[in-house]
């Protein structure tokens, strides 16, 4: 009896021991998958992270990018207070596909900070004076494929004495061929058309002095032209286009001239004087913009012919062309602040 009993005990307590080391191989088990699992998540994060900050190095290092054949397109010469910007990002054929990032910066020697609302091709935003903006193009794998070359925006309400033609000597300087390089058209054809007529309107109602047909007749004779578009390039290459007819030459700054008016203010020429050109081409070429010193124009009135002296006492006739990509309304809003 006492041998069965002891017999069945030792079987017991080996079961006992057994179950005993089966849980602790399970619990084992179980911690080694929960320690895997919880690796495998640490591991996935990181490299989430990883990539995450990869992205965000390559998103930052556009300030060293080479730009591309990327443009800018619907950014216009100046704008008003209050404007909005539209702007499309293009990128030159056979550059590839990516994504877009556009970057703002208060100026030349600001920091690039990726633009609030600037993922995509089209950017939208509250123009800023002297605000620069572009577009960088990445690739799937975060690389710059291309970018634009920054535009600057310009704030030009069209007030103040400088306008009006009141300042002093001492603030006019000598400007580059730049800030009229670009594509123009001649507005004389709106003129005539009667598309500027609300604008003569609008003056006669201000004035005392002239009539809306007194204000015709004045534009009629300050606008006209032949001539109605006009490229020039930043060498200084200038293109007339006159009906069929296309002329050419390169011209070289002249200085400038400040020129006293019989209303008692005043206004300055930028003078530019053929080097070599095609026979039609004018000795001399004469800017007035309403601007004293370096900046890009928004439009211009312009004389030219072979007698710089003449050219200077000519105040009844000056042509007026703004960007060739300007519609009608942009024209007309802009005449309205004049």
């Amino acid at each position: 009896m006492s041998k069965n009993l002891l017999r069945i005990a030792g079987i017991l307590f080996l079961a006992l021991v057994l179950a005993a080391c089966q849980d602790t191989a399970d619990e084992e088990d179980t911690g080694s998958e929960e320690e895997a699992a919880a690796t495998e998540e640490e591991t996935t994060e990181d490299t989430e992270a990883a990539e995450e900050e990869e992205h965000e190095h390559d998103h930052e290092s556009e300030e060293n990018a080479e730009a591309g054949g990327a443009e800018i397109e619907g950014f216009n010469a100046h704008y008003h207070t209050g404007d909005t910007l539209n702007l499309t990002a293009v990128s030159a054929e056979g550059e590839g596909d990516g994504h877009w990032h556009w970057y703002v910066r208060g100026g030349d020697e600001g920091e690039w900070e990726e633009a609030d609302g600037g993922d995509g091709e089209t950017f939208e935003s509250e123009a800023v004076n002297h605000q620069q903006i572009k577009a960088t193009l990445y690739g799937e794998d975060h690389e710059v494929i291309s970018e634009t070359e920054p535009v600057t925006v310009v704030i030009d309400d069209h007030d103040g004495d400088v306008y009006e033609g009141y300042f002093d000597d001492e603030d006019v300087e000598d400007r580059d061929i730049s800030d009229w390089a670009g594509e123009w058209k001649s507005i004389y054809p709106y003129f005539e058309e009667g598309a500027l007529d609300e604008v003569y309107e609008h003056r006669a109602e201000e004035s005392d002095d002239m009539t809306f047909e007194e204000y015709q007749e004045y534009y009629d004779t300050g606008y006209a032209t032949d001539v109605d578009n006009i490229e020039i390039t930043e060498d200084g290459e200038f293109t007339f286009h006159e009906g069929d007819t296309t002329y050419s030459g390169t011209y070289a700054y002249d200085g400038y001239e400040i020129l006293e008016y019989e209303a008692g203010n005043r206004g300055v020429r930028f003078l530019f004087e053929l080097e070599e050109g095609d026979e039609e081409a004018p000795q001399n070429i004469q800017f007035s913009d309403h601007i004293i010193a370096p900046q890009k124009s928004s439009h211009f009135h312009i004389y030219w012919g072979d007698d710089k002296d003449e050219l200077l006492e000519e105040v009844d006739q000056w042509p007026t062309y703004y960007p060739e990509d300007w519609s009608e309304e942009q024209i007309i809003d802009d005449l309205y602040l004049h």
